[in-house]
């Protein structure tokens, strides 16, 4: 028996950017709980105590992050040199997205209209210039820094390429709130710009994440739940051109807005189609790699925040089409979020706890011998 544990140091040293997948996905429940359609969408007081709690989350780890980088700039270059790693980095740009653009949804009647706007435009100002870096700087990497080969490649690729969506499908909420004409337009049209950013770089990766899955056969257990991930740039582009209609009468001029509406249907319906698909085809490899031992790691947060998007690009179909199919689909779509937000929450406080999330790589001679390797995340491989 082995009984050799991974050397102690510092709590905050293998603290990746991954951890920001924590605020996300808590953010989301909030924000797509206020989407669902009336009276589905419960008390929103429920809805704002969520969003606080993601917002402590993020404000408690800019804090350890930033203590990571200026105490351990070693392993802070060696998280942006690693392959596997390097793409969370654009995890930190959709943490602010979200929790920005719930307080406008989730935390407006807690904190007031006034506060909510302020702390949005400061955190979607950043989340942008931090996604948009992101989606350059990661792939730039990846072809120059980093060795990837075709058989390596996953759905974590696609974290940079989605943070620009998630901008596309924030900032309408904010265009009200800026002076009529011009500026209003300017934002809209951005949004508009962002969503075509992310949608065609998703649509260059998506085929090499699907032919690696085809080809090269499951993923490692401890990685698939990452096949949820490809849910996000779905159901976020389908919340984006919902949301982006919403807000285009009186801003963008006729027959444009009456065309980004029909747009939003065109879009969204065939979308969502393949996002159930997906979301089938993803469940049946997570079942599978259940029976064979798969266990909990922080990859489990893949569940939580591409989910809740499906609601949100849900919910936008039933506004806009009156179906009420798709009213029933968001609302079960939100069950399962927040089923999975509770899996993934207590398996994180229950590793955070025993140490073993924040715990360093084996040993060599500990792996050698015991036939396993340990990540940094603290999930076993």
């Amino acid at each position: 028996m082995i009984t050799a544990a991974p050397p102690r140091t510092s709590p905050v040293r293998h603290l990746g950017p991954n951890w920001y997948a924590s605020v996300m996905g808590t953010a989301v429940v909030g924000s797509a709980g206020v989407a669902l359609p009336a009276p589905a969408n419960g008390p929103h007081a429920v809805f704002a105590a969520v969003w606080v709690l993601s917002l402590l989350l993020l404000v408690a780890l800019l804090a350890a992050r930033a203590v990571h980088w200026v105490r351990h700039r070693d392993q802070a270059r060696a998280h942006l040199l690693d392959p596997a790693m390097a793409p969370f980095h654009a995890c930190l740009a959709m943490a602010l997205l979200s929790v920005g653009g719930g307080a406008l949804t989730a935390g407006r009647d807690l904190i007031g209209t006034r506060a909510a706007v302020a702390l949005d435009t400061v955190l979607y100002t950043t989340g942008t210039v931090a996604g948009l870096g992101a989606a350059v700087a990661v792939p730039y990497l990846m072809a120059v820094r980093h060795r990837v080969e075709p058989g390596q490649a996953s759905p974590v690729w696609l974290l940079p390429l989605v943070a620009p969506m998630v901008s596309a499908a924030c900032g309408p909420a904010l265009v009200p709130h800026l002076p009529p004409g011009q500026p209003q337009e300017t934002l809209l049209l951005a949004c508009l710009a962002l969503f075509g950013v992310s949608l065609l770089a998703v649509l260059l990766m998506l085929p090499l994440v699907f032919a690696r899955l085809i080809t090269a056969g499951p993923l490692p257990l401890a990685l698939t739940p990452t096949l949820f991930l490809v849910l996000g740039p779905l159901g976020q582009s389908a919340t984006a051109t919902g949301v982006i209609a919403d807000a285009a009468p009186g801003v963008v001029p006729a027959p444009y807005d009456r065309g980004l509406a029909v747009f939003a249907v065109l879009y969204g319906v065939p979308v969502m189609g393949f996002a159930l698909l997906w979301l089938a085809l993803a469940t049946a490899h997570v079942v599978r790699a259940r029976r064979h031992g798969m266990g909990f790691a922080l990859t489990w947060w893949a569940f939580t925040f591409p989910v809740g998007t499906c609601v949100t690009g849900a919910a936008g179909l039933a506004r806009h089409t009156g179906l009420a199919v798709y009213e029933a689909l968001a609302v079960g779509l939100y069950v399962v979020l927040v089923a999975a937000w509770f899996a993934a929450a207590r398996g994180t406080l229950r590793g955070l706890l025993s140490g073993e999330l924040l715990a360093g790589p084996w040993p060599v001679s500990v792996v050698l011998a015991s036939g396993t390797a340990r990540t940094t995340s603290g999930a076993v491989r």
